[in-house]
C-alpha cells in the first residue's frame, strides 16, 4: 500500500480522553476513531490487525473441530426470558423500543434453540459451534478505548455434549486452543479461576493480562502458580478461634458509633475482636427475596461473588430503610442476638468457633460483648466469604500473594444444563431416555486481544508489532522523494516485495520531511523499516531498522530482498 494513497490519519497529539497506552496509540496511529461513547470505527490499518486476530482464532477453532456460524444479533426477548437472563443482564442489555427484541450480548439462548430443533440423539454429539460476530452491551461507563466498549467483536464458541465427561473434553480442548491463540498473538497471559456470574454453570476460567489498565483484580502466587480472580480467590487467613473462657454477653452504651474502626477506638480493642454484620437479600424458592444476615471478622470485606456461590442464588444488598423493620436498629448497630424476625444467618469461616466478640446489640447506640458463635448464634453455615488482600498467604503453598489489576482476554465456562433445560433442548441417550444437552461456552474479546498486545508492546515512539499481527510487515521509506535515484530504487523494492506478497507500507509521500516519515513509521510500528536515502544509496547501501530493538543495518542495495528475508526470519 502506498502511503500517499492510504487512509491512515496519524496524529501528533495525544487525544484528551485517552488515558491508557493502547487507547492513545490506536487513535494516534490511525487504527480507530470514536463515533460516540464506547463505540469505535475501525479504520483500514486497525481492521487489518483485527482480521489477522480473527484468522488465528478461526484456525485454532477449526483445529478442534469447530464449525463456524453467523447468528443474528437481533434476538426475540422471549428466548432470554425462558432462561431468566433478561433480569440477570439488567440494564446491560439493549432493548428495542416498542418491539419484543433485544441486541444479543452473547448467544447461548440461540445455540440452545437451534440444538433443540436439530440435535435429537447422543449420536449427533459432540458438536462445537462458533462465530465471530458483533456484540452489544450497554456499559454504564465505557472507557479504556476498545477494552470496555458498547459494541465489539467477540469469538463465542459453544460445545454440545451428551455426557459430563464429554463436556470435560470439550472444555479442555478450548482451554488448549486459547493457549495457542494467545501465544501466537504474542501476548503474555495467565489463567485464573473465576466467577461464572450471569452465565451460570459449574466452572469457569479467565485468561488475563496483568495491567494497571485492567478492571479485574486477581490474586497471583509467584511460587506455586496459583491464580484466581479475587471474586473466587481462596482465603487462607487464620481463624479467630477460641480466646479463653467464654464471658457473659453484656450490653455496652456506644453513642454514635457506627463503624468497626469507631467501635475499636471507642472500646480500645482490635478490629478483629469484632463481628461485623452485613445484610443482603437472596432469591429464595418461588422467586421470593429473603434477607440474610452475614457476619464478617473485623474489617474483612464481604465478597459478593462468594456470597452468591454460598447461597446458590442471586443476591442484592439490603437498603438502609429495610434494616429497622427486621432488627429494630439501623446499620452500625446490628448483631446476632435479639433479632425481631426470623432470618437466615451465615458467617465467614474465620469466625468458626470464635468467642468473646463484640457486635451490634440490635439497638441504636448500643453494642454487646462476650458473643460466642457456638453458644449464642444459631447459624445456617460457615463459608469462605471474604475478599483476600495483598500479601496474605496463598491457600495452596503459603507464599505471600500479589493482588494485581488485569484485563480479561477470554473466558470459558462449563454451563452444564442451565440453557438446555430452560429452552427444552433434549436428546435421547443410548437407552432411549430423554436428557438435557450438556453445554459449554467460550468467549474471546477480539479488540481486547489487539489492545492488550499494544499494552505489552509499545515504547515512547509508538507500537511495536510482531509478524503475526502487524498490519504491514515492512515500512518502506523513500527518504528523499525529490531525488530520482532514491525514488527509482524505492519503487523497485516496492514492486519486488509486492511480487513476493510481502505486506509493505510504502511511504512515497512528496513534500513530507524525512523526520516526519520516520516518526510515522515508528508510530505505526511495522517490524522492519527499510530506508532508501541519498547518502547510503550513493555508496550502494540501504538501511534496515529493526523496530523492536532500534538496531540499524546497512546492506548492499543489490541484495536488499535477501537481507529483508533474513531479518524477517530473525523476528518473532
Amino acid at each position: 500500500m502506498r502511503l500517499s494513497k492510504a487512509f491512515i490519519p496519524t496524529l501528533k497529539e495525544v487525544p484528551a480522553d485517552a488515558v491508557i497506552a493502547s487507547h492513545k496509540l490506536m487513535i494516534r496511529s490511525g487504527m480507530i476513531r470514536p463515533l460516540t461513547a464506547g463505540v469505535y470505527s475501525f479504520l483500514p490499518l486497525g481492521y487489518r490487525v483485527i482480521k489477522k486476530i480473527i484468522d488465528i482464532v478461526r484456525e485454532e477453532m477449526d483445529n478442534i473441530g469447530g464449525q463456524e456460524f453467523l447468528l443474528p444479533a437481533l434476538n426475540p426477548i422471549e428466548l432470554w426470558e425462558q432462561t431468566d437472563r433478561v433480569k440477570a443482564f439488567g440494564d446491560t442489555m439493549y432493548h428495542i423500543k416498542n418491539r419484543p427484541y433485544v441486541l444479543a450480548p452473547t448467544h447461548e439462548e440461540v445455540i440452545a434453540h437451534i440444538a433443540k430443533n436439530h440435535i435429537q440423539s447422543y449420536k449427533d454429539m459432540p458438536q462445537v459451534w462458533y462465530q465471530v460476530q458483533t456484540k452489544f452491551r450497554n456499559e454504564a461507563r465505557p472507557r479504556s478505548g476498545v477494552i470496555r466498549s458498547r459494541q465489539f467483536f467477540m469469538k463465542d464458541a459453544y460445545s454440545l455434549d451428551s455426557s459430563w465427561e464429554g463436556l470435560d473434553k470439550s472444555y479442555d480442548d478450548q482451554h488448549e486452543a486459547y493457549h495457542r491463540i494467545f501465544n501466537r498473538c504474542g501476548i503474555k497471559f495467565f489463567t485464573v479461576g473465576a466467577s461464572s456470574g450471569a452465565m451460570g454453570g459449574s466452572k469457569s476460567q479467565e485468561f488475563m493480562v496483568e495491567s494497571n489498565a485492567g478492571e479485574d483484580t486477581c490474586a497471583i502466587c509467584d511460587k506455586c502458580g496459583y491464580a484466581a480472580n479475587v471474586e473466587v480467590a481462596l482465603s487462607a487467613k487464620e481463624k479467630i478461634g477460641k480466646r479463653g473462657e467464654s464471658k457473659n454477653v453484656e450490653k455496652i452504651h456506644t453513642p454514635n458509633i457506627k463503624t468497626i474502626d469507631e467501635l475499636a477506638g471507642f472500646l480500645k480493642i482490635k478490629p478483629e475482636d469484632c463481628a461485623k454484620a452485613v445484610v443482603y437479600y437472596y432469591q429464595a424458592p418461588e422467586d421470593k427475596w429473603e434477607p440474610v444476615l452475614i457476619f464478617m471478622s473485623g474489617n474483612d470485606e464481604l465478597n459478593e461473588s462468594k456470597l452468591t456461590a454460598a447461597l446458590g442464588s442471586q443476591v442484592a444488598p439490603a437498603k438502609p430503610e429495610e434494616l429497622f423493620d427486621i432488627f429494630g436498629a439501623n446499620a452500625g448497630s446490628l448483631g446476632p442476638i435479639n433479632i425481631k424476625k426470623k432470618i437466615k444467618i451465615i458467617a465467614d469461616k474465620r469466625l468458626e468457633g470464635a468467642n468473646n466478640l463484640y457486635s451490634g446489640a440490635n439497638e441504636d447506640n448500643y453494642h454487646i460483648s462476650g458473643v460466642d458463635f457456638e453458644r449464642d448464634v444459631k447459624l445456617d453455615g460457615y463459608f469462605d466469604l471474604r475478599t483476600i488482600i495483598e500479601g496474605e498467604n496463598c491457600a495452596k503453598c503459603g507464599n505471600p500473594l500479589r493482588v494485581v489489576k488485569a484485563i480479561e482476554l477470554g473466558h470459558i465456562f462449563k454451563l452444564g444444563t442451565k440453557y438446555s433445560i430452560g429452552l427444552d433442548a433434549k436428546f435421547l441417550d443410548e437407552s432411549g431416555a430423554e436428557k438435557p444437552i450438556i453445554m459449554g461456552s467460550y468467549g474471546i474479546g477480539v479488540e481486547r486481544v489487539c489492545a492488550c498486545y499494544i499494552e505489552q508492546n509499545h515504547d515512547d515512539f509508538g507500537i511495536v508489532w510482531n509478524k503475526e499481527l502487524a498490519p504491514y510487515k515492512i515500512s518502506l521509506i523513500a527518504v528523499n522523494t525529490n531525488l530520482e535515484s532514491v525514488v527509482e530504487k524505492a519503487e523497485e523494492i516496492y514492486k519486488a516485495l509486492n511480487d513476493k506478497k510481502v505486506e509493505t507500507l510504502f511511504d512515497d509521500r512528496v513534500g513530507v520531511s524525512p523526520g516526519f516519515k520516520f516518526k510515522d513509521a515508528d508510530l505505526v510500528g511495522s517490524p522492519i523499516q527499510v530506508l532508501v536515502g541519498e547518502k547510503n544509496l550513493k555508496n550502494g547501501k540501504i538501511e534496515i531498522k529493526i523496530r523492536r530493538t532500534g538496531e540499524r543495518r546497512l546492506v548492499d542495495s543489490d541484495n536488499i530482498l535477501e537481507a529483508i528475508d533474513s531479518v524477517l526470519g530473525e523476528i518473532k
